[in-house]
């Protein structure tokens, strides 16, 4: 890759969301401002091998999306004449500094996340105008024939434009809620790379992991003391940071409890426990209870702090899964906190308390995979291997089906 190349890719990771929402609080329509910086960046490619890259990539960017803009809207003219003059005044303006824009770069998530929207259409969109995806790219991480993407991503925007979503910051009374439907769409992202679903998907998908962890830095950096923020991004750090050690070389899931746990990233497991201990302290001293992700994060710092599975303090594993049923009583997270129960007082104790979640999770391949592994520990052989059966017929992960099939057929 020339010099040139990588600062293309470089910028586009750096500037893409910075163009995006300038233009769009500028015209007012995402999809003049995402195909001016798509046309901006597709000049990139062509110019700067050529003439060097700009001392300002980003000011280069902007300048050359606002032409391109203008350009489509001339070329449309569809729009109110008064409306086009005073774009066009601004025709030659300077590109505004990078730092001034961060609050745009905001709004636009918000627009992308707002609650109108169903939760796929915002992860598409979220990915398309935040992350700067292609189409192609999205429909292929969830599956999606890529017509059927386009028109989610197009529809969308027609949605915003028809039901006026305000391009802006939520008031303060909102944020809070707001800010959470952002990171469950970014988390959403995350586990899909995490723990990829279809035949014919790689297992663990580095590229959303990545993208979801990156947007989630842009987040924390917009929005620095809220603590969900701050915990999803150590959670995903923390579980991202044992990737290299899930997957064995021929293709099947390692469950934690045989990881090599040398091939984690201990560079990521340090930044995440920072982030940890910086929540702890917060919550501390203010008393402000801590949210789903904050806890989250705290059990997996648990988890990362121990040389060997048999060091893990299970008991305060245990009494984190107590905290966190008190924020979120959600059967799954009852079925995790199962599983840490089984380490400290046994699988029949564990076993019981799965039973009690059977109708909740009948249809999650997860739940029928910890009753196998609970009736297994157990000695009973027959009900733990047509639990497995129902587990894999459910899965999705192609590791994780691998894994399960071997744990089933060990049995006989």
């Amino acid at each position: 890759m020339t010099d040139a190349q990588a600062a293309v890719t470089r910028a586009h990771h750096e500037e893409w969301a910075r163009v995006v929402a300038t233009l769009t609080r500028r015209f007012g329509d995402l999809d003049v401002a995402e195909e001016a910086t798509a046309e901006a960046f597709a000049t990139a490619v062509e110019r700067w091998p050529v003439d060097g890259v700009p001392p300002n990539p980003g000011g280069w960017l902007t300048t050359t999306a606002n032409r391109e803009a203008i350009d489509r809207i001339r070329r449309e003219n569809k729009r109110d004449d008064k409306q086009k003059a005073a774009w066009m005044l601004h025709d030659d303006d300077p590109p505004e500094p990078t730092g001034a824009i961060d609050d745009e770069r905001l709004r636009l998530i918000f627009t992308c996340c707002h609650p109108a929207l169903a939760m796929e259409t915002r992860v598409a969109l979220t990915l398309r105008m935040v992350g700067g995806l292609t189409v192609p790219e999205i429909s292929r991480a969830f599956l999606v024939q890529e017509s059927a993407m386009g028109q989610r991503i197009t529809r969308a925007k027609a949605k915003i434009k028809a039901a006026r979503i305000p391009y802006r910051v939520p008031a303060a009374e909102d944020l809070a809620e707001r800010v959470s439907g952002v990171l469950a769409v970014l988390f959403l992202v995350f586990n899909e790379g995490y723990l990829a679903t279809g035949p014919d998907t790689p297992p663990v998908r580095h590229d959303l992991t990545a993208e979801a962890i990156r947007l989630t830095r842009l987040i924390r950096a917009l929005l620095p003391r809220d603590g969900e923020v701050t915990g999803l991004l150590a959670l995903m750090l923390l579980t991202e940071a044992r990737r290299s050690a899930r997957v064995s070389a021929t293709g099947e899931l390692v469950a934690l409890d045989e990881q090599d746990r040398g091939a984690w990233d201990m560079t990521l497991i340090a930044e995440g426990h920072r982030l940890v201990r910086e929540r702890l302290t917060v919550v501390a001293t203010t008393g402000v209870a801590p949210g789903r992700y904050q806890i989250l994060a705290a059990i997996n710092a648990v988890h990362t702090s121990a040389r060997d599975i048999r060091d893990t303090d299970w008991s305060q594993v245990v009494a984190l899964y107590d905290q966190l049923l008190r924020v979120d009583s959600s059967p799954i997270v009852a079925l995790n906190r199962a599983v840490a129960v089984a380490e400290l007082d046994g699988p029949e104790v564990a076993l019981a308390a799965v039973d009690r979640l059977d109708g909740a999770l009948d249809g999650y391949h997860a739940y029928h995979a910890t009753r196998a592994l609970l009736l297994r520990r157990l000695g009973r052989s027959r009900p733990a291997r047509a639990a497995y059966h129902r587990a894999i017929e459910l899965a999705g992960n192609t590791a994780e089906i691998a894994y399960l099939t071997r744990r089933r057929d060990q049995l006989g």
